[in-house]
């Protein structure tokens, strides 16, 4: 993997039964405050390659890990029969008070996560305000705690003789059937059809990065007015696919040209190799398996432990004008700005980038961070 002269990679032995590989930058002065980098699916630490350098210009520590279930962290379960709820977003987040506490750092002046690794750093800074001092949120937003039911206690529910069936998912009862990407993302098939699609990896990996990029035109995100299956269906098909399509044949349609790929100056094919090299090595179901904790119920069970809580930490919201994950799930972009976040200091959408916006648009991104970070109360 090459890195631009002043980012270097480590192993950080013992941390919540992980070794975990760390990309960082300014670790040459000690004692500056850290920035720990969280990435989303599928990514890696790598894909904060372009905005480590001057974050640590500005005069931070800038700690990137490959997450669990990534890259070349190891230690976890990656076996879709194995342990999957060691990938919940409450070991996720061990692993980074454990990392940065391995590491040496009393405290992380500011956690910034994107894609899942968002879901992970409002965790972390709803849960440890103390360690995480502000939490910057790139492309998802932090909705709120669910809550849990109050005052029913008194009137006990009619007993029931059997349990009622589970209900079948609304999207496959359209006249178009669908299922949500989740959904599919946390099927037993998932991994494998997506490792050995008929396009190939690397073919695979430049469709599905494009088609959530802003340079995929169709991408013109809007609030959806309901959680309904027919709202959800106005979504594309990489987030709310045919039910009978794989990710692979979702998104191959829309591959983009040998033109647009070699004006695509984001991710030119040498660092699209560096994705398609690793996840060709581990597979993806170490990301998918965060999937699973989230469609079987085991992340919202633990979030629910701090019903009534809200991140109470400087707080800031980055997205790009063309990523669809802005409003996803729907209410969420609004229950962040009103009530889940209560010092939102800063907010932005970013023109030219959708949803890889570390890696689109890496010089509009670093100047919003550096701001918030020069600014946090």
């Amino acid at each position: 993997m090459k890195l631009p002269a002043g980012i270097r990679e480590r192993y950080v032995t013992g941390v919540n039964g992980l070794t975990v590989h760390v990309l960082e930058a300014g670790f040459d002065t000690p004692k500056r405050p850290a920035v720990l980098l969280l990435h989303g699916f599928p990514e890696l630490a790598y894909s904060w390659r372009k905005i480590m350098l001057p974050l640590a210009a500005a005069g931070y520590h800038v700690i990137a890990p490959d997450l669990r279930g990534y890259g070349r962290t190891t230690g976890w379960d990656n076996d879709y029969d194995g342990n999957f709820a060691s990938f919940r977003t409450h070991e996720l987040s061990r692993d980074a008070l454990g990392l940065m506490m391995a590491m040496g750092h009393e405290s992380v002046y500011s956690i910034v996560g994107h894609d899942v690794g968002a879901t992970v750093a409002a965790y972390c800074a709803l849960v440890r305000p103390d360690f995480f001092r502000s939490v910057v949120l790139l492309s998802c937003p932090f909705g709120g705690v669910p809550p849990l039911p109050f005052g029913v206690g008194e009137h006990p529910a009619p007993y029931l003789h059997q349990a009622a069936p589970p209900a079948q998912d609304p999207l496959a009862l359209l006249s178009r059937p669908r299922k949500d990407s989740t959904t599919y993302f946390s099927s037993r098939s998932a991994n494998n059809e997506m490792l050995n699609c008929k396009q190939g990896l690397h073919d695979f990996q430049r469709a599905y990065f494009h088609v959530k990029s802003a340079d995929w035109n169709q991408n013109k995100p809007f609030p959806l007015t309901s959680g309904t299956a027919e709202e959800f269906a106005k979504l594309p098909t990489y987030y709310v696919l045919d039910l009978d399509k794989t990710m692979p044949e979702s998104v191959a349609p829309n591959m983009p040209s040998q033109n647009e790929i070699a004006a695509c100056k984001w991710l030119p094919d040498n660092d699209l190799d560096i994705y398609t090299q690793e996840f060709k090595r581990t597979g993806f179901q170490g990301g998918l398996n965060w999937y699973r904790c989230t469609t079987g119920g085991l992340n919202r069970s633990d979030l629910e432990l701090f019903s009534g809580h809200t991140i109470d930490v400087p707080s800031c919201f980055i997205s790009g004008i063309a990523d669809w994950a802005t409003f996803r799930p729907p209410g969420a972009l609004e229950q962040m700005q009103r009530q889940a976040c209560t010092k939102m200091q800063s907010f932005h959408i970013i023109e030219g980038a959708g949803h890889w916006l570390q890696q689109e648009q890496p010089e509009q991104l670093t100047g919003l961070i550096i701001d918030f970070l020069q600014h946090v109360k």
